[in-house]
């Protein structure tokens, strides 16, 4: 019973951040993003980052707007999954929403 207890706090630290990248620093591996409500973020991209229909911490470049899961860390923010906005590219039908989830196998289900 312990466990189940325990694994609750891990999950309900992820946080989906919608924005449009601002910068990026190769050398610390974090790149910045301005989030729909005009707040400038700071986030770490490490080995374990996954990256959906973008090809890579490389690809990011300013003016980029991503979605963006994140777990907060002692250090800030670190990323455990980014994807472009908008959802498939070619598929049309609910492109622009990024509410509710849904479009994929769940951002919150690592």
């Amino acid at each position: 019973m312990m466990l189940g207890v325990i694994a609750l706090p891990a999950q309900a630290a992820l946080q989906h951040i919608d924005g449009t990248v601002v910068s990026k620093d190769a050398s610390s591996r974090t790149f910045r993003i301005a989030t729909q409500s005009g707040n400038k973020v700071r986030i770490k991209v490490t080995s374990s980052t996954r990256f959906e229909r973008i090809a890579g911490f490389g690809a990011l470049r300013s003016g980029l707007a991503v979605e963006v899961d994140a777990r907060r860390t002692d250090n800030g923010l670190v990323a455990t999954q980014v994807e472009p906005q908008g959802g498939g590219g070619g598929g049309g039908g609910a492109a622009g929403d990024h509410g509710g989830g849904g479009s994929d196998d769940g951002p919150n289900h690592t």
